[in-house]
């Protein structure tokens, strides 16, 4: 039987243009240092205002990944 074992962390994307591009940011950092990405929960969408505008798009994302056993290091 194969036993896996996952981590969930929570990360934050931020963007000028959009939350799909705040969501994009965020997964291609955390790709650029966890290994075994599998999937992603959007958990909150928020922004910052300033002087009566959008100025800043935020996403909070669960990101699930996959735990190497340790003959898989």
């Amino acid at each position: 039987m194969d036993n896996r074992t996952y981590k969930l962390i929570e990360i934050v994307g931020v963007s000028k243009e959009s939350y799909s591009d705040a969501t994009k940011n965020a997964i291609e950092r955390a790709s650029a240092t966890l290994r075994g990405l599998g999937w992603f929960q959007v958990t909150e969408l928020r922004g910052l205002i300033q002087d009566g505008k959008i100025s800043e798009y935020q996403v909070a994302l669960k990101v699930g990944f996959r735990l190497l056993d340790a003959d898989e290091l």
